[in-house]
């Protein structure tokens, strides 16, 4: 059975709310449909009831079952706006603009219902820029405690010398922070180390990456790296994890052995951390095209509550296997 496979089982075994706020995309009302058919999630789609029952019609679907919200019509408005005021309130924001930002966002209402329980889950970005959804998420859900990163993973399904590098691998940050610190670096680790376990069902096995293994090299960047392997070092940190070692000598065990002979990670790690997104974005798309690896995410991490962020060019399929992983994150 596929990770995905594996993620809808777990899925339906304690089905959680997603809310798909982008309900004007034809996409989302047809991914609402099959999830609650299927039995993967409870869903709320954001807008006009008579709206949206018009568009299904058209398609030739079913929402029933399917909850839908609209945030010109919503009896819980006044406990949303109070709550974003409240969030807020060091910008200066008023109960006017959190009205209006909650009736004219989608994105915001739908991490609103996240924040006040009436939602586990978000799932949106098929008809908004990423960097709608993460501010939605970050300014209204906020990071976890202990944590003051969003970045993103990957969860790649290997299909070839499977023997030798195991099913899955878990890399990150794919999709969010350009040139991480040293904090953010160990922040990106643990976040990926908890997707490992919660959504890919694997013990993590953190490898923070760079081009020098146990001090082959010098370099200012290098130095970063380092700095995050300490920053877990302090934070005692329930994974195993090895810093600075280089791609060859986190994978290949015959590589690890001479390189990093101490190292309980090196020659298995199965959560690659990346020293910047550009080795990060390059490096999961070398795997996915080369080795003809299916790729899933990029999946948000480090935020309060799980909400995900989906490419422009999504399919359907795309949508629901995401609202699903959403819903194993909000276990």
């Amino acid at each position: 059975m596929g990770i995905i496979n594996q993620i809808r089982e777990k899925a339906k075994k304690d089905l959680k709310t997603i809310v798909l706020p982008e309900s004007t995309d034809e996409r989302v009302l047809l991914a609402a449909a099959e999830l609650v058919k299927e039995g993967l999630t409870k869903v709320v789609l954001v807008g006009n009831k008579e709206t949206i029952d018009a568009e299904a019609k058209k398609l030739e679907i079913s929402l029933e079952g399917v909850v839908i919200a609209d945030p010109n019509n919503f009896e819980k408005m006044d406990a949303y706006v109070a709550k974003l005021v409240e969030k807020r309130a060091k910008k200066g924001m008023t109960t006017e603009q959190a009205h209006a930002k909650l009736t004219s966002d989608v994105n915001f209402f739908g991490a609103m219902m996240v924040a006040l329980g009436d939602a586990d889950g978000m799932v949106s970005g098929s008809d908004s820029p990423t960097a709608k959804v993460l501010v939605a998420g970050f300014q209204v859900v906020g990071t976890k405690p202990g944590m003051k990163t969003v970045s993103s993973s990957m969860i790649m399904e290997l299909k070839n010398n499977t023997e030798e590098f195991g099913e899955l691998l878990i890399v990150g940050d794919c999709a969010v922070i350009p040139e991480p610190n040293s904090a953010q670096l160990a922040d990106i680790a643990m976040g990926a180390a908890e997707t490992a376990r919660l959504v890919a069902g694997v013990e993590p096995k953190v490898a923070l990456m760079t081009f020098s293994t146990a001090g082959s090299a010098k370099h200012d960047s290098v130095d970063v790296v380092i700095e995050a392997g300490k920053i877990l070092e302090e934070k005692k940190v329930d994974f195993e994890f090895e810093a600075e070692i280089q791609a060859d000598a986190a994978l290949v065990a015959a590589v690890g052995a001479k390189k990093a002979p101490n190292s309980k990670v090196a020659g298995h790690a199965n959560v690659l951390i990346f020293p910047n997104l550009a080795a990060g974005n390059i490096g999961y798309k070398l795997v996915q095209r080369l080795a003809g690896a299916e790729a899933y995410g990029p999946l948000l991490q480090g935020l309060a509550a799980p909400i995900n962020d989906l490419s422009r060019g999504c399919s359907v399929s795309d949508i629901v296997n995401l609202a699903a992983i959403t819903s194993v994150q909000a276990n």
